[in-house]
C-alpha cells in the first residue's frame, strides 16, 4: 500500500490541489464536449486498480486519462499501460506529468493522441485489459467498440454513469435491461461492481458513477454473424413494448415470417425483447438465415 504524504493524498498520486494546480498550469478547464469530470480522489483511483484485478502481466488500455490520476495507479502495477486521449493539451503533458510523478514507471507509457471511437489499432504489445474513467457521453461505444476490434482484451473495468453502468449490468426482466446489456452480453459477462458518488469528480457532476466488470466470454454459439444477431436486438427494442412477433416484422420481412423465425427458434411470439438473454437472441437470428428469410 501506498504512503501518504503530508497533505493527506497518497504518494505518487494526484490529490484535488495537484489536480487544480497541474490544470492551471496548462490553462485547462473540464469541457462537456469531451465530458471531462477529473478524479480528485486518490482512494477512487486505487479502488478501481484493485477491482480491475489487473497485475505485472497485464497490458492496459486507458481511456481520457486526463490529468493522469488513474494512469498514475496503474502503472506500477502492471506491465504498460497505452493512454487513448483526445484532447491535445492533456495528451501533451500527461507524458511529463509521469515523468515528474512516477520516474520509475514512465517507460511503461505509451500515450496515443486518437478519438478513441475511431481507433482500430494499438502499438504491441496488445491491450489485455481495459481500465477507464469513461466519459458519460461515450461510454457504451467506447466499451463496445473495444471488445469488437480488441479480442486480446479480457477483462474490463470501467467507471461510468450509475444509470449506463445499471443499464450494461442489468439482466432479462430488469426495466433498464435492453441494448447495451445485450451487445456487452454477447462478449462478456457482466456484473455492476461498485458505486462511486460525485464528490470524488472535479468539476462535481449532476450524477453518480459505477464501476461495470466485464470479464470476456466465448460469443454465444450461432450460425448467424455478430452483426446479423445486433440487428435482431436493435429491431426488438427498437418498439420494446410490442410482442417480438410485431417487433421483429420488419427485420424478418412481416410478421407472419416474424412468428415462423420465432418458432422455430424456440421461442413464444408473444414474448417481449426484454425477456430474452443474448443466447435466445443469437438462435432467432440463426433460424432467420435457415429459413432464407430476406436480408
Amino acid at each position: 500500500m501506498a504512503d501518504n504524504d503530508e497533505h493527506g493524498t497518497t504518494a505518487g498520486l494526484l490529490g484535488a490541489a495537484q489536480i487544480r494546480e497541474i490544470a492551471a498550469r496548462l490553462d485547462v478547464r473540464p469541457t462537456k464536449q469531451w465530458g471531462q469530470n477529473f478524479v480528485v480522489d486518490a482512494n477512487t483511483v486505487r479502488r478501481i486498480v484493485r477491482v480491475a484485478g489487473v497485475g505485472p502481466q497485464d497490458v492496459v488500455v486507458e481511456v481520457g486519462p486526463g490529468l493522469g490520476s488513474l494512469t498514475l495507479a496503474l502503472l506500477p502495477e502492471v506491465s504498460r499501460v497505452v493512454a487513448v486521449e483526445v484532447d491535445p493539451t492533456l495528451a501533451a503533458a500527461l507524458p511529463r506529468t509521469v515523468a515528474s510523478l512516477a520516474p520509475r514507471h514512465a517507460d511503461r507509457l505509451s500515450l496515443v493522441h486518437a478519438d478513441a471511437l475511431t481507433v482500430r489499432a494499438l502499438p504491441d504489445p496488445q491491450p489485455t485489459a481495459l481500465v477507464a474513467n469513461l466519459p458519460y457521453n461515450i461510454s457504451v461505444p467506447v466499451v463496445l467498440g473495444f471488445l469488437q476490434h480488441f479480442p486480446t482484451i479480457r477483462r474490463v473495468l470501467v467507471m461510468v454513469q450509475l444509470e449506463v453502468a445499471e443499464r450494461l449490468a442489468a439482466a432479462p426482466g430488469s426495466k433498464v435491461y435492453g441494448v447495451p446489456s445485450l451487445k456487452a452480453a454477447w462478449y462478456a459477462d457482466v456484473r455492476l461492481a461498485g458505486t462511486v458518488g460525485r464528490s470524488v469528480f472535479w468539476p462535481v457532476p449532476n450524477v453518480d458513477s459505477g464501476l461495470v466488470s466485464l470479464v470476456r466470454r466465448d460469443a454465444p454459439v450461432t450460425d448467424a454473424s455478430r452483426e446479423d444477431v445486433f440487428a435482431c436486438v436493435d429491431a426488438a427494442f427498437a418498439q420494446r413494448r410490442k410482442t417480438l412477433r410485431a417487433a421483429l416484422a420488419g427485420w424478418a420481412g412481416s410478421a407472419p415470417r416474424a412468428e415462423e423465425v420465432l418458432v422455430a427458434a424456440g421461442i413464444d411470439p408473444r414474448t417481449r425483447g426484454e425477456q430474452l438473454d443474448i443466447d435466445a437472441f443469437a438462435r432467432i437470428a440463426s433460424a432467420r438465415l435457415a429459413l432464407g428469410c430476406p436480408s
